[in-house]
């Protein structure tokens, strides 16, 4: 007769052992549930590791804002603070002086993270490399390999998903909250309006604009490349806007700048140039400059793109960006718990779904964790609601964002529901922590039923 699996659960194996998988590992402990944590490093290196410790900084050592107040992503660090995070307390303790910020020493958060998961009981740590897809006998898989995923594994599941990975050099474009367009310049209107007529937002240039847009666009200052990234070719179909204008200045006229089909309401006439902005999640607060990826600076972005009419005073959810990076299509492949809906027993958690940043790959980290250990329980699966951080960027990654134009996003309050009512500008962000934080408790009742 088989054990209770309440009381004798069988291990979960979780592949990469980043800042998704160490929180991933460290859940699913908690809740009593064992864990085989593979980590391939030090038998396979990576082009951008320096050591073989877990949740290893390889970039900037900033968990960027720590007010939970007025910004999202600190909303999200006392979520997860509230919810046991690993790595939250690894960088608490390691904290650095960076004035608003949650920066950490990154070989002492790295040390800790590792620390408290090789003396779990609960934990078994492996090192090498799972080539190819897991094993059968394992079923329950939390992959949490990250954007350096290893080529036989990403091989493995772009099979089992049938969907290409990206492993090249991913041109981002920008993403603008719509309440800061102007819309006294820009106006609502498909080309030659097709579908329901006005499915995007139209700014409109002139050709003194259009050609100090390109000037401006070509002296801006570009992102450079690390070493181990100088050889990943572009992405030709997503190439970055300077680019195709060091191609000839009338490049982006005919490509993404088309104004063919378009009428400027204030002119009645057709605009020399035009950028289109599509909507980016299902709740419309959320604008994607079309065609516009790029690799400027995130200075220099702002200023050349706030000089197209209509985006003076844009607020940018999401800056463009270049890097290399693997992720999966989520908003098509992943169902609400974070599974593969063509192979439940295979969850993904980090960077590998399309979150961007330390912090948001350690909470989808967490979530799946704990989804998992609910599972391996015979619990309820119970997920966040999305006015929380945790619930509004797994909803955004699960069924929020358009699957045909899915990229890689950071926590903003744009991923959240609105407020009920009308509130003042600088009240929204604090009200959105407080509803985020009385929802969260709730949550945590229903979630947490040994805890309550």
């Amino acid at each position: 007769m088989k054990s209770d699996p309440r009381s004798d659960p069988e291990p979960v194996h979780v592949l990469g052992g980043g800042l998704a998988g160490s929180e991933a590992a460290w859940q699913l402990a908690r809740a009593g549930v064992p864990v085989v944590l593979h980590e391939m490093r030090p038998e396979r290196a990576t082009e951008a590791h320096a050591t073989d410790g877990l949740a290893e900084l390889v970039c900037s050592n900033s968990f960027r804002s720590d007010d939970s107040q007025n910004n999202a992503v600190g909303l999200l660090h006392e979520e997860m603070r509230q919810l046991g995070s690993l790595i939250l307390a690894a960088g608490d303790k390691a904290r650095l002086p960076a004035g608003g910020a949650l920066a950490v020493d990154r070989d002492a958060f790295s040390q800790e993270v590792t620390q408290a998961l090789e003396r779990d009981p609960q934990v078994t740590i492996e090192r090498g490399e799972v080539a190819g897809a897991p094993p059968e006998a394992w079923d329950s898989v939390i992959v949490a390999t990250g954007p350096l995923t290893s080529p036989a594994l990403a091989a493995a599941i772009g099979e089992l998903t049938g969907e290409a990975y990206l492993a090249f050099f991913d041109a981002i474009a920008p993403i603008i909250y719509k309440e800061t367009i102007d819309f006294d310049t820009a106006w609502f209107q498909s080309r030659y309006d097709k579908g329901e007529g006005a499915d995007y937002i139209n700014c409109p240039l002139t050709q003194e604009q259009y050609r100090a847009f390109i000037e401006a666009l070509l002296a801006g200052d570009q992102t450079q490349f690390k070493d181990w990234e100088a050889q990943t070719p572009y992405f030709e179909g997503c190439l970055p806007i300077e680019v195709m204008a060091a191609r000839g200045v009338e490049t982006l006229r005919f490509g993404p700048m088309k104004p063919v089909g378009l009428t400027d309401p204030r002119t009645g006439q057709r605009p020399h140039a035009v950028v289109q902005l599509r909507q980016d999640n299902a709740l419309g607060t959320l604008y994607n400059m079309v065609g516009f990826q790029t690799k400027l600076k995130y200075g220099e972005q702002a200023r050349v793109l706030r000089m197209i009419p209509g985006l003076e005073k844009a607020e940018f959810a999401r800056l463009g960006g270049l890097h290399r990076n693997t992720f999966i299509n989520s908003p098509r492949l992943l169902d609400g718990r974070l599974r593969l809906k063509s192979a439940p027993r295979l969850r993904f958690a980090g960077q590998i779904t399309g979150v961007e940043g330390y912090v948001e790959s350690a909470a989808i980290g967490l979530l799946a964790g704990r989804f998992a250990a609910a599972e391996r329980l015979g619990r309820p699966v119970v997920a966040p609601p999305p006015t929380t951080a945790h619930g509004a960027l797994l909803t955004h990654i699960t069924a929020g964002a358009a699957a045909d134009t899915f990229q890689p996003m950071n926590v903003n309050f744009g991923l959240f529901p609105p407020l009920a009512g009308k509130v003042r500008k600088k009240e929204r962000k604090p009200a959105y922590s407080r509803r985020a934080l009385a929802d969260l408790t709730d949550w945590r009742r229903e979630a947490e039923p040994a805890a309550a």
